[in-house]
């Protein structure tokens, strides 16, 4: 589900990198006991302004709790918003930049990225060297005088600047996330479980925005996305965030501002992975929003963009995900959704006609007449890559029939293959009759999670029978959605991104803290 259309725009963006050395040390730890450690200093230039992205690496073998990073422009820079994954802040030339209270540790041989907007003018030189608490150094060993002085850290407010304007660049590379505080998944019978082996339950919310924001040339985000924002999360008990996307501004067609589009595109979705791994939160990406014209029985708009719900992916989506997988392969704490809520029965002459579009795309789907890319090819894309990270896959009718997946579900090598599943009061299969006939033989076979569950009654009593079906099968569910929208006219989970639900909310909130 998404329907939105806001007007907040966030800049992010990572481009060219630098690399500096520098040593940490933990408070109170003596010099000799520092570790070795690394800088890339990244920017994204737009002549006027830019984004500048620190990442510190952690290259010894003992962990750092409490960092704070300094260093000095010797230009005109100037700091522009609160900055992100870090309390940032300005006295003259120095920048300092602070742990935020969810990532206060890097780990042995792991890493951290903090990232702000400045705007300048003349020229935009990188800085030369760094200090993390108070010590400098070159990569062998830190040295005796602190450089450069801190300055007094900002109050924590993570987000974005809204008045970044940064450029697309074609040359922008992202890298795989590191490792990180959440669970790597994979699928052991018919359960999620950790690199232990101990099953995982998915209970989370949906972040709509990311999905519309680009295509509607707002930004990136509908909302802060900052540590506030991730601590209100958590503060429910959620251990899960379902992040959708929008097929045309990761690729960076040109029917999306340059801006919010491509490389910068990919660097604002990967940052808030980033954050939410950082955190402990399983981030599960999926495209929601793809091209190709179809003006077919519920056609959701007439436009061959990525502007609504498409009833199955187009040629775009093998370039995508095989970019998206290229993006996050190992990190198995990622989980891949392919699809937000497929609809070929509709489209097609059949329900079996509709399975055989869903599974195999091209010619059996006569009812699209756009390319189509059946899911069976797009797991193979996927699997390409070398990535290995568990897939979640809905069925037809806006995710909500699974009568026939597993008779039409695809192979995958690595067995990594899960059932997604969508459900609202109002459709078709919202009643515990059709859950045991359809979802308990599917479940009995492979991991299930209902990837979207809400109402439209601005209550809660139909989620309430929802979870307590899927608690007494051990099964995991994310609710629609972490938006401050009017829960009346459509599920919104709160009404403050402080985490004050609505009285839809309450009921996920409560049961989440309910259950753990």
């Amino acid at each position: 589900m998404s329907l939105r259309t806001t007007a907040l725009a966030l800049g992010s963006a990572l481009v060219a990198t630098a690399a500096a050395g520098l040593a940490m040390v933990g408070p109170g730890t003596a010099a000799a006991a520092t570790t070795a450690c690394t800088v890339d200093y990244t920017t994204n230039d737009w002549g006027s302004g830019f984004t500048a992205n620190v990442k510190i690496n952690n290259l010894g073998s003992t962990a750092v709790t409490g960092w704070t990073l300094t260093y000095s422009y010797t230009g005109n820079q100037t700091l522009s918003g609160t900055g992100w994954n870090g309390t940032w802040s300005q006295t003259g030339k120095n920048v300092t930049v602070t742990n935020p209270a969810w990532a206060a540790g890097i780990g042995a041989g792991q890493s951290v990225t903090a990232g702000a907007n400045f705007s300048y003018s003349g020229t935009n030189a990188a800085p030369t060297s760094f200090a993390l608490n108070g010590l400098a150094c070159t990569g062998s060993g830190p040295t005796a005088s602190p450089s450069p002085t801190p300055s007094p850290s900002a109050s924590v407010s993570a987000s974005p600047s809204s008045s970044a304007s940064p450029s697309a660049s074609p040359s922008a590379s992202v890298s795989p996330t590191g490792s990180s505080g959440a669970p790597a998944l994979h699928v052991s019978g018919t359960s999620l479980v950790n690199e232990a082996g101990t099953p995982v339950t998915l209970h989370g919310v949906n972040r709509s925005g990311t999905e519309f924001m680009c295509v509607q040339g707002y930004g990136f985000f509908d909302g802060p996305v900052d540590a506030a924002a991730i601590a209100a999360i958590k503060s429910w008990h959620a251990n899960a965030v379902r992040i959708p996307l929008n097929e045309d501004c990761w690729i960076g067609t040109g029917n999306v501002k340059p801006e919010y589009a491509g490389a910068n595109y990919r660097a604002a979705i990967k940052g808030w992975v980033d954050s939410l791994l950082n955190a402990g939160l399983t981030p599960i990406v999926e495209m929601h929003w793809s091209r190709g014209q179809y003006t077919g029985y519920s056609s959701g708009c007439s436009d061959v963009n990525a502007t609504c719900q498409k009833p199955m992916p187009g040629a775009n989506a093998v370039p995508f995900w095989s970019s998206v997988a290229d993006t996050f392969k190992g990190t198995d704490q990622v989980v891949f959704d392919l699809f937000n809520e497929p609809y070929p029965d509709r489209s097609e002459s059949s329900t079996t006609q509709g399975w055989l579009c869903w599974r195999d795309g091209g010619s059996a789907c006569p009812g699209i007449p756009y390319e189509v890319s059946g899911f069976q090819k797009l797991v193979d894309t996927v699997r390409a890559t070398g990535a290995k990270n568990v897939i979640l896959l809905g069925g037809v009718a806006y995710s909500n029939d699974l009568g026939q997946w597993l008779t039409y579900r695809p192979t995958d090598p690595t067995g990594n293959l899960a059932a997604a599943w969508h459900v609202y009061n109002f459709n078709t299969c919202s009643s515990s009759t059709c859950w045991a006939s359809t979802l308990e033989p599917v479940a009995a076979k492979v991991p299930l999670v209902a990837g979207e569950i809400g109402e439209n009654t601005c209550s809660h009593g139909f989620i309430d029978q929802v979870m307590a079906w899927f608690d007494a099968r051990k099964l995991g569910y994310l609710g629609w959605t972490w938006n401050t929208w009017d829960c009346g006219s459509g599920p919104s989970l709160i009404s403050n991104y402080d985490g004050t639900p609505t009285n839809f909310g309450i009921g996920l909130r409560d049961h989440f803290r309910a259950i753990g």
